[in-house]
């Protein structure tokens, strides 16, 4: 069931050579949604030196059948006599969490360098401590009643999900990423009451800082907050906001950092939720689209950039609020890539009684437009303002809404596109992400930018490593 099992193999011949005590098996490993699946896994210990003593942690490493392109669940395995010291790399069930994790990236990323970090880790911080006799007894006692009550939950869990009728009708959401863009995109969602839960996946390292403490401490309805992939099972949205805060100096180097991001992140969603749509909020929008259409193998329809949405309901607004100009609101869209190189267009125009008048018409629009274009301008992109966007996508996808959107979708194939790059089109969106790309007026002008657009981005994508 291994889908890269020779590689596996490899990298589990490495650590048993390096670390000769470990023991490999087959077993069954239940997952937050209660699901379950046989992994491969191996337990043993890691040697650790801590205020001038040794210890041999206990550890054990569950494989995920995508290995090596998805990382390991990794768990302390304590004994009778030991408990386990939450802290910032350890959360109180002895689940795992480490900055090599979150950053996993094949073929970067290997068991043996996993294991190498774990030690470091815990030699600034050990992660278990020792019980007295009698308190050993007493932990004994309290995980054996705590374990017979969490096979009654699963049990019954496993019972509920296989008789409920509406399994299928449930809409499960998840945000990765829990900066000012994360937190928005999960306000906005709750505010709008599109999902029935939303689930915010925190990548950063150790506890729960700022945002995810509040959402946590006041309690928002229907929103879980989780470091563990497999919280985002069977999601019908995944929602990208992640941005690499690393120490580039140039802007290649920016992108780059978040593409190494993404080889850690796309593989692992992709795995728990195969039917979702991916929603890319991540800067440079457009090529991260393009980096998470090839990192999930997914089909072009359900990889969808954030794109121009927000500017050309922005742009509609204007057109209609503050200029007065109604009629040609109705058909107008912001396409292009996002930033100053955005593009005004319209996908039908009135008919004219001649060619005179149709001139006088289009100069007109192009007058009004670009006063349009100049205030929008002006506005900037909030992180809540965005997430607003994002709720709104997300509702025309789960609601199966057929609405019409500008997001980055593949352009190939489109104005005389050649290359493989995700721009802003109008497009038709429903559960299955891209319905129907809406077809453009044919414009010289528009076409020019957007070709110039494709060829800039896909240069820039050709010197990046994925």
């Amino acid at each position: 069931q291994y889908k890269f099992r020779d590689l596996t193999i490899e990298e589990l011949k490495d650590v048993s050579k390096t670390y000769p005590n470990f023991t490999f098996s087959m077993n069954t490993y239940t997952f937050k949604d209660g699901s379950q699946k046989d992994l491969l896994n191996f337990s043993g210990t890691v040697p650790v030196k801590y205020a001038g003593n040794s210890y041999n942690i206990p550890v054990q490493l569950w494989i995920l059948d995508s290995h090596p392109f998805a990382p390991p669940i990794c768990f302390l395995k304590p004994t009778a006599n030991m408990s386990i010291a939450v802290g910032k790399h350890v959360d109180a069930r002895g689940r795992i969490y480490l900055p090599y994790l979150q950053n996993w990236s094949h073929p970067k990323s290997t068991l043996t360098g996993l294991i190498k970090e774990m030690i470091a880790k815990f030699e600034e911080e050990l992660p278990l401590y020792s019980l007295s006799p009698s308190d050993a007894a007493r932990q004994s006692e309290l995980l054996s009643y705590i374990a017979k009550i969490t096979e009654g939950e699963t049990d019954m869990k496993s019972r509920s999900k296989t008789g409920s009728k509406n399994e299928g009708c449930f809409n499960k959401i998840t945000v990765v990423g829990a900066g000012d863009l994360g937190i928005a995109c999960v306000l906005a969602v709750a505010a709008k009451d599109v999902a029935d839960k939303v689930v915010l996946l925190d990548l950063s390292e150790g506890a729960a800082k700022g945002g995810t403490m509040d959402l946590e401490i006041f309690a928002v309805p229907n929103v879980e907050i989780s470091k563990d992939f497999s919280s985002s099972a069977d999601s019908k949205v995944v929602v990208l906001t992640v941005n690499s805060l690393g120490n580039a100096q140039t802007y290649l180097d920016v992108v780059q950092s978040n593409v190494d991001l993404f080889r850690g992140i796309i593989p692992a969603v992709s795995h728990y939720s195969q039917n979702a749509v991916l929603l890319v909020a991540s800067h440079p929008v457009e090529v991260m689209a393009f980096v998470s259409w090839k990192l999930s193998s997914f089909p072009k329809s359900r990889v969808i950039g954030v794109g121009a949405n927000l500017d050309s309901e922005r742009f509609r607004y204007i057109l209609t609020n503050l200029l007065k100009a109604e009629v040609l609101a109705k058909d107008a869209w912001v396409i292009g890539e996002q930033g100053e190189d955005k593009v005004p267009s319209w996908t039908s125009c009135n008919a004219a009684a001649n060619q005179t008048e149709a001139m006088a018409a289009r100069n007109s629009r192009e007058k009004v437009a670009n006063r349009a274009i100049e205030v929008l301008k002006g506005k900037g992109q909030r992180s809540w303002s965005v997430g607003l966007s994002v709720a709104d996508l997300v509702d025309s996808i789960l609601k199966d809404k057929r609405k019409v959107h500008s997001v980055s979708t593949l352009a190939k194939g489109c104005c005389n596109i050649n290359s493989e790059v995700f721009l802003s089109l109008p497009c038709i969106l429903g559960t299955s992400g891209v319905i129907e790309m809406v077809r453009l007026e044919e414009d010289p002008l528009v076409q020019e930018k957007l070709q110039s657009s494709a060829g800039s981005i896909h240069d820039l994508q050709q010197l990046l490593k994925l």
